[in-house]
């Protein structure tokens, strides 16, 4: 398979994936946001995936798959996992998939680099925490109007993304050598059986291992820290647990979103690598 068809498949097998605590999988959806709108973000971001193997800029190839992914009616589906699948994507492209290769994919990015991902935000609606001090002008909330900014403070997409990099997973991916990513990809490579199935256990022990930077946006950092503990105590407990885990964060509205992003990256590095088929 292509990178490109390698990443569609990670989106699809990450949400299929189950159970998976506090997110939509194949057996839970959520109020406003169901399994078949993660079916068709997925492939409606394939055109922008399509590009970034084909050598495009990485702004312009994430603004085109969030572009496509939009066209939905749940809204933000996979916005995170794109920021991440993009440059993966082209690494893998330019046969270098690796901690280094991703890295330097991401320190090459420019200026309109950042401004096609200011342009993506006016695509659908992401939540985000407020932006760093003094950082107004640079807020993603503001989309394309923060382009100006952008261009006058002559910010690459990747010094965009450090200015928010203590916050979010996403990221702290980008600027930290995708490390969450490439040990989950060892993870998956760890077990046998269905792909998805290894995804869900994967999530979770990403989960239990560190809080989830979206819970503690929307909820708190006592809250993310509580979930957890309590992915831990799943995975110590058994299915049964991890069940009642699962209906518990749906029922409080909780949803690890980044953790589940950084599963779908980390489902097409073993995959691009032949470390987990279908």
């Amino acid at each position: 398979m292509t990178p490109s068809e390698d990443a569609q498949l990670a989106l699809l097998l990450e949400v299929a994936g189950t159970p998976k605590p506090g997110n939509v999988d194949r057996e839970r959806d959520l109020p406003d946001l169901r399994f078949e709108h993660f079916l068709a973000g997925t492939v409606g971001a394939g055109e922008g995936l399509r590009s970034a193997a084909d050598g495009a800029p990485v702004g312009e190839a994430f603004e085109r798959a969030v572009e496509g992914m939009s066209r939905q009616s749940g809204g933000n589906t996979q916005f995170g996992a794109l920021l991440l699948l993009v440059p993966l994507v082209g690494a893998a492209a330019a046969d270098d998939l690796s901690p280094d290769g991703a890295t330097r994919v991401v320190e090459d990015t420019t200026v309109e680099d950042a401004a096609n991902f200011y342009r993506a935000f006016d695509h659908v609606d992401v939540f985000v925490g407020d932006p760093p001090e003094d950082a107004d002008a640079l807020d993603v909330r503001r989309g394309s109007d923060a382009v100006p900014a952008v261009r006058e403070r002559e910010l690459s997409l990747y010094d965009v993304l450090a200015l928010g990099d203590d916050d979010d997973d996403v990221a702290a991916e980008w600027t930290g050598g995708f490390e969450r990513t490439f040990w989950a990809a060892d993870r998956l490579a760890d077990f046998e059986g269905p792909a998805s199935g290894r995804a869900a256990r994967v999530y979770l022990e990403l989960l239990a291992r560190e809080p989830d930077t979206l819970v503690a946006t929307k909820h708190g950092r006592k809250a993310a820290e509580s979930v957890r503990v309590r992915a831990q105590e799943a995975l110590e407990g058994g299915p049964a647990v991890v069940e009642a885990f699962a209906e518990s964060l749906v029922a409080d509205g909780i949803n690890p979103g980044t953790t589940a992003d950084v599963t779908a990256a980390a489902l097409f590095v073993a995959l691009a690598r032949g470390e987990v088929s279908v």
